[in-house]
């Protein structure tokens, strides 16, 4: 194919038998095949109830299922909210119901959607699964005896992910539809930022949760300008390797745990496998140690390539060559981008001066949904900020001094601490709590928590368990404090204020953490 049709649906009206999708289980789908599935769930959603500018909710795993209700709603001018399947049933029923999502899609292995349906409040008739959940309706009915034909009135959607918000609750990352078909948007043109051109021998490895937002935007881009993804469902170090090989992946999205854990692999595995065909191992989400990153360097070589950005948008990149030229940068702004440093006055700063970090993009804003409050807040002008410290320098190249204000990241997830903290605090045992992260070997921090005890309630071993089982009823797993530690008193002043630094900054001593 020479010409270069604008999105997946004209590339799948001009070459169906292409495939498209190499599913987990090693199933294979065509181009034709998933065109005829999205517009069957259009029409089935339509049926049940949807309208341009209406949001359905996703808990499903890496699969086509995922893809068929992202391109759904990209053509059909829905808003699909994908949901992260490690939470537990009250944080998937906050996310439905704060959307709004008119229909929840679940598969049956994510039972927790069961409990969150009801929390929310969604109709019985409005709850499909694919597999079986009870109280859900089989997935196939969305399907099945619908046309496969695209449907009329095509308008582009968006996906609204799910962040956390000023309260510890998320917020969803609304942008305004922009009423033009899904040919007028060029949905495949952000990876061009990264140098990765349309078709080319492409092939894409999707290796982490699609419910992230980079991960789905990076696989839907690759769909869009004709590069056949190929699924991983759960990531292991050594199965990465063998899918690169046997597929001759070019491309991926990873976190800088990833590395660490393909490093950690013997030397006769690490060997046994062929990854010359990666041309852009781009990692973002989380810092990379200089020592880890140069190792991934050493090993892939120059195919690692680093970005900084969030669900608001972005952002900044790095080549390997900008890296090693400039140990620490994640690189310079994106050409649809600007990067400036503010101090707390709302000065812009000059380079060297370490500030806040904002980025403004050229293709649109967005607003928190519910939140205007937060969506103020994070402004100046047109920039936008997600709490990053960090410099620029003479040559603009953007380094980072600190994370979000109190955001714990653990392999690549961001955490918001509140969560914890107000799940520990409606326990009758805790006087007060604070939640941050503290040094992780693999996944680079985990979560701590440090407790005053109410008047009457001893500290120790026992409470300690006590809070724990008190907060896996209602956090993710990943959520969840590894530990509690006790103290007498809370570091606040007299207006209230945590400082938190305090009690975070005994547990990195000498580990160089701001």
């Amino acid at each position: 194919m020479t010409e270069t049709p604008n999105g997946f649906w004209a590339q799948a009206g001009a070459d169906p038998d292409r495939t498209v999708i190499t599913a987990p289980d090693g199933e294979q789908w065509s181009a034709g095949r998933l065109h005829t599935a999205a517009n069957q769930l259009v029409h089935g959603l339509r049926a049940a109830g949807l309208e341009r500018g209406d949001a359905f909710a996703v808990v499903l795993p890496n699969g086509v299922e995922f893809f068929t209700a992202y391109l759904a709603a990209a053509q059909a001018g829905f808003y699909l909210v994908p949901v992260n399947h490690h939470l537990v049933g009250p944080e998937i029923a906050w996310i439905v119901a704060d959307s709004g999502a008119k229909v929840l899609l679940a598969h049956e292995r994510f039972a927790e959607a069961a409990t969150a349906a009801e929390e929310a409040g969604l109709p019985a008739g409005q709850r499909y699964a694919v597999g079986t959940v009870p109280g859900f309706r089989p997935y196939a009915e969305l399907l099945d005896g619908r046309p496969g034909h695209p449907p009329a009135d095509r308008t582009l959607g968006w996906v609204m992910n799910y962040t956390s918000g000023t309260t510890g609750r998320p917020r969803g990352i609304r942008r305004p539809l922009p009423g033009r078909t899904p040919e007028e948007s060029h949905l495949g043109g952000f990876l061009g930022i990264f140098g990765i051109r349309p078709f080319d021998g492409n092939v894409h490895l999707v290796c982490s949760p699609l419910y992230h937002t980079a991960v789905l935007q990076f696989a839907a881009a690759a769909l869009h300008i004709g590069h056949p993804l190929v699924l991983m469902d759960k990531w292991a170090p050594e199965e990465m390797l063998r899918l690169i090989d046997t597929h001759r992946c070019t491309h991926t999205h990873m976190v800088p745990t990833q590395f660490h854990r393909l490093l950690a692999l013997p030397e006769e595995i690490r060997r046994r496998y062929d990854v010359s065909a990666m041309r852009h191992a781009i990692h973002g989400a989380a810092p990379c140690p200089e020592h880890v990153k140069r190792a991934m360097i050493d090993w892939w070589g120059t195919c690692v390539e680093e970005y900084y950005a969030a669900s608001e948008g972005g952002g900044a990149f790095a080549t390997a060559e900008d890296w090693l030229k400039k140990p620490g940068t994640v690189g310079r702004a994106w050409p649809i981008s600007e990067l400036a440093v503010f101090d707390d006055e709302g000065r812009r700063l000059g380079p060297g001066e370490l500030g806040t970090v904002y980025m403004k993009m050229s293709t649109g804003g967005f607003r928190y949904h519910k939140d205007e409050a937060k969506t103020a807040s994070n402004r100046i002008g047109d920039f936008f900020t997600v709490g990053d410290l960090g410099l620029l320098d003479e040559d603009g190249y953007l380094f980072l001094r600190d994370r979000k204000i109190d955001m714990i990241i653990s392999g690549g997830v961001n955490i918001y601490p509140a969560e914890i903290e107000a799940a520990l605090l409606a326990h009758p045992a805790v006087a007060d709590a604070a939640a941050f992260g503290i040094p992780h070997a693999d996944w680079g921090e985990e979560v701590k928590a440090v407790v005053e005890p109410a008047e009457g309630h001893e500290p120790g071993p026992a409470l300690a368990a006590a809070l724990l089982d008190h907060c896996a009823a209602r956090l993710a797993g990943y959520k969840r404090p590894r530990s509690v530690d006790f103290t007498a008193h809370m570091p606040r002043d007299p207006n209230g204020k945590l400082y938190k630094r305090r009690l975070r900054d005994p547990y990195w001593e000498g580990r160089g953490h701001i």
